[in-house]
């Protein structure tokens, strides 16, 4: 490569050319090299071969902006359907989505025929999709369809978009008509599973080939033996599977046998410990068992893994009102409320918790800084003492308490506040 670099700063630009070329076997996604080539390429007015490069360095690295700026230079006179193709890729990934989406249209309209316009069709139906106009992303995958008709994933995007703006019965129709009408026999997996997630187990039944689709179908349709005679023949094959473990344990829910569908439901956790179902199944067992309290809990675990907080605290509130010594729930009753910036309400809390854990160090930490942010120095103060002692060498202490102290002794209670106020102005009179 030095001779290369040396020839081209001496604007030997033919020479360099030849020997950067010589290196292109050996390093053929190298982006470098490839910016190299299609430079010296344009200044040689090799125009055909700077496209090449340009296009080679999108291959390896799609988001390579000099690239797309230079295809839509080279395209720009010569070929408006790829100028206008790179020049919405070039939008895309400046995230103007507006201008892509213009720029994807007018590719279309300039398009030799149905088949070249495809790649812009796909990209104006991402963008639609993205920005939330599910019928224009549909119409888009309508009109793809009419000529790509071996892509499956068309069939699975538009039943996708189908199921966003109509319903399942829709995405099912379209997914049936690409098995149907163009032999996508892959469609029947999926489709089982649409099946069972429209309450038609017994087509997903019909359709499925896969153990475990069937178990679940036939417990959706109330034969639990038969589903319990698949899952106990498969459970060591399948034992990784997130699916297999929450199929016990709703096989074991409906048989009465909590115990082990707890067990089924741990060994579930352990494959997928942030998912919402985990807490949702243990809802509905606590509730069969009349145990309020935790049925609530996890309801309130559940809808924080679902992101509806108020609808979680709203649930832990409710637990509540079934145990109010439970030192876990009132943490986190407490931090949920200081999330949700309702600082008052969360010390009422922390403070219910040291009623239950006078020494309870995150507690007294926070509602030391509450009455400090408040004005309250003498009871933010007192706090302090209480955290220092029972903790000495907390950060929190070391780096506040001077601090602290000094507010308190200099008369900063709302008490000593008030005085120096009506003290000051009774002076004046």
């Amino acid at each position: 490569m030095n001779l290369a670099e040396q020839l081209e700063q001496n604007e030997k630009y033919d020479e360099a050319y030849a020997e950067y070329k010589k290196e292109l076997p050996h390093k053929q996604n190298d982006i470098e090299l490839l910016t190299k080539l299609a430079h010296l390429a344009l200044i040689l007015e090799k125009k055909d071969e700077a496209k090449i490069y340009y296009a080679k360095i999108l291959e390896v690295d799609p988001s390579n902006i000099l690239a797309h700026e230079q295809l839509i230079d080279l395209f720009v006179h010569e070929d408006k359907f790829k100028y206008y193709l790179f020049r919405g890729n070039l939008h895309s990934l400046q995230q103007l989505m507006s201008h892509a989406k213009s720029d994807y249209k007018k590719a279309i309209e300039h398009a030799h025929d149905p088949q070249e316009a495809l790649p812009a069709r796909y990209l104006l139906a991402g963008i639609c999709e993205q920005q939330g106009k599910y019928q224009e992303a549909i119409d888009e995958y309508l009109r793809i369809s009419d000529y790509d008709e071996a892509n499956a994933a068309v069939f699975l995007k538009l039943a996708e978009l189908y199921e966003k703006t109509e319903g399942l019965y829709a995405a099912i129709e379209t997914l049936e008509r690409g098995r149907k009408d163009r032999g996508f026999k892959d469609f029947e997996e999926i489709l089982a599973g649409y099946y069972i997630r429209n309450s038609q187990p017994e087509k997903a039944l019909e359709l499925t080939q896969n153990d475990l689709t069937k178990a679940r179908a036939l417990m959706d349709m109330g034969r639990n033996n038969e589903a319990f005679e698949i899952l106990n023949r498969v459970k060591d094959k399948f034992k990784n599977e997130k699916l297999i473990h929450s199929l016990l344990a709703q096989y074991y829910f409906q048989e009465g046998m909590s115990e082990e569908a707890f067990k089924e439901i741990d060994e579930y956790a352990k494959l997928d410990p942030n998912s919402p179902l985990i807490y949702q199944m243990r809802a509905l067992i606590y509730e069969k068992e009349g145990d309020s309290f935790n049925e609530h809990v996890n309801w309130g675990k559940y809808n924080i893994l679902k992101g509806e907080k108020d609808v979680a605290l709203n649930e832990y509130m409710i637990a509540y009102q079934f145990n109010n010594q439970d030192t876990e729930l009132i943490e986190t009753i407490a931090a949920q409320l200081e999330g949700m910036k309702d600082h008052t309400k969360a010390c009422e809390f922390y403070e219910r918790l040291l009623e239950l854990e006078p020494k309870n160090i995150n507690a007294l930490q926070k509602l030391a800084a509450f009455r400090e942010s408040i004005g309250d120095y003498t009871g933010a103060f007192e706090y302090m003492e209480r955290l220092k002692a029972a903790d000495p060498r907390n950060q929190f202490v070391t780096a506040n308490y001077e601090s602290y102290k000094d507010k308190y002794e200099n008369g900063g209670s709302f008490s000593s506040f008030f005085k120096k106020i009506f003290g000051s102005r009774m002076g004046e009179g």
